[in-house]
């Protein structure tokens, strides 16, 4: 297992970029594929992206193709999540999770992060 942290939530504006990293512990970081989820008040924890251990092997949820790009960092232990052109009103918790390969199905995820929450002014 591995645990993870994420972090850079916050209050934005339409149009604004932000970068969420998360962090991981342990030497065998480089062992996962990572993803980044995300939950709206209400909604099932949608797919946003993944990456593969190697960093080689990435995709995204239609829906943020093109504005959103999950990158990783071994050597920090780190993946992020970069989000431009944010859409104004709504708030949902992002989490990034750790499984055995880059998918966009939640339950083959076996560690998550405990989230961090972005909120969108209007």
């Amino acid at each position: 297992q591995v645990r993870l942290v994420e972090s850079g939530g916050g209050l934005v504006q339409a149009g604004d970029s932000l970068r969420l990293p998360c962090i991981a512990s342990g030497r065998t970081f480089r062992d996962y594929a990572m993803g980044w989820f995300r939950q709206a008040p209400g909604k099932e924890r949608e797919f946003v992206a993944a990456i593969g251990r190697s960093g080689g092997t990435t995709y995204c949820a239609d829906s943020v193709k093109g504005r959103f790009t999950i990158s990783r960092d071994n050597a920090k232990n780190k993946v992020g999540l970069a989000m431009n052109s944010l859409e104004s009103g709504g708030t949902a918790v992002y989490y990034c999770a750790a499984g055995p390969f880059a998918t966009s199905s939640r339950r083959a995820y076996a560690d998550w992060g405990p989230g961090t929450q972005v909120t969108g002014s209007s």
